[in-house]
């Protein structure tokens, strides 16, 4: 080091070092006497800066003990992204967009290794790397949304949170559960008030004049599915609607002959559909079927996609709080840090129906060919 340096410099030089945490919180700093010595400078001129700090709360100078650290550095918290569905849905790229703002604050560093394919065959082979790649890097935590519509995904979940657990890495689910809605939960587990937005939609179908209301849903969906399906048949059962398994048909949308099956009483029957993207798909096969949507029955969705406002029949929809989940998932993960036994918590935030052309009757000469 040359010979000329100020007590600025070297307060600056101390100060860096203790905000990285090279000079840890109670540590003692090197004596006035010794860093003058390394400096080439003057005890005062030592002293000068050492004061600096003390009057900045840096550290505290004790006659007979020496200068000690006050300051705690701040640990930067590495987490790692298993969002599969982002290439999928909407919904995890909006959960996936605020996780990175929060990270862009500073508290701590986002790790996404995920695929974006819509494929859930593809999502399916990089999940595993992905879950491999965060644990050799010793992640301080994982955000972890389980894979679906895929026939083996409950035990790929599984697997997953088996080995992230055996890492002993903090675990947060993203808005579903890796097991039945019947089981307990051992994660924490942030998501949509899936029963709740269910009942919600089915009182908003009784509510407009449906009698008959059936539930449309790919084969292998989440387990948040069964929660809104849970939902929707307690709404009909408290207006004492009929509702049994056969109106629960679980299929390809564009699958004419299982479309077929569902029995319209025209003016009476709504189709709940589990996403906005099965009931956009429904949407063009019912009219294939030269069934009119808004006369013979109604269709509404979950999710509030950005096109849903922008079919043939704009989509009555269920909007989910994405950036609350976000949130709210960092909170229990910071949590979970402080403190990695305490009990799993289970959070589910309430949405917001949205209701558009396509789950409103209207009369017959008022329907535009």
């Amino acid at each position: 080091m040359h010979n000329k340096h100020t007590s600025a410099e070297i307060y600056s030089y101390i100060k860096e070092r203790i905000l990285n945490g090279i000079f840890s919180k109670d540590s003692l700093l090197p004596t006035e006497t010794t860093l003058a010595l390394n400096f080439s400078v003057s005890r005062p001129t030592i002293a000068k800066a050492y004061n600096r700090l003390q009057k900045e709360g840096y550290i505290e100078k004790k006659k007979g003990i020496g200068s000690t650290v006050l300051y705690e550095s701040k640990k930067i918290y590495s987490f790692g992204l298993l969002l599969p569905g982002s290439g999928e849905s909407e919904i995890f790229s909006a959960i996936n967009d605020q996780l990175l703002r929060v990270s862009e604050k500073g508290e701590f560093n986002l790790l996404w290794e995920g695929a974006t394919a819509s494929s859930a065959d593809t999502r399916k082979k990089h999940i595993f790397t992905c879950c491999e790649l965060y644990i050799n890097k010793k992640v301080d935590g994982i955000f972890f949304a389980p894979l679906e519509r895929t026939a083996d995904a409950v035990l790929i979940n599984q697997l997953i949170c088996k080995d992230i657990q055996k890492a002993n890495i903090p675990l947060v689910l993203i808005d579903r559960s890796i097991h039945s809605y019947s089981q307990k939960n051992d994660f924490d587990l942030v998501g949509l008030n899936n029963f709740e937005a269910g009942y919600l939609m089915a009182q908003h179908l009784i509510d407009s004049g449906c009698e008959n209301v059936y539930f449309f849903h790919l084969p292998h969906s989440a387990t948040s599915v069964k929660l809104r399906i849970a939902g929707v048949q307690k709404a009909l059962s408290d207006h004492k609607i009929f509702f049994c398994e056969e109106q629960i048909l679980c299929a390809n949308p564009f699958d004419l002959k299982i479309i077929e099956q569902i029995k319209i009483t025209n003016g009476k029957t709504g189709v709940i559909c589990a996403n906005d993207v099965t009931a956009a798909a429904l949407m063009s096969s019912l009219e294939q079927l030269h069934l009119v949507i808004t006369k013979d029955l109604v269709i509404c969705g979950f999710d509030d996609m950005k096109y849903s406002s922008q079919l043939k029949y704009p989509l009555t929809t269920y909007s989910q709080p994405s950036e609350d989940i976000a949130n709210v998932s960092i909170e229990l993960m910071m949590r979970r840090l402080k403190n990695k036994n305490c009990p799993p918590v289970t959070v589910s935030l309430s949405g917001e129906l949205i209701i558009r052309n396509s789950s409103i009757f209207i009369k017959k000469d008022t329907i535009t060919p």
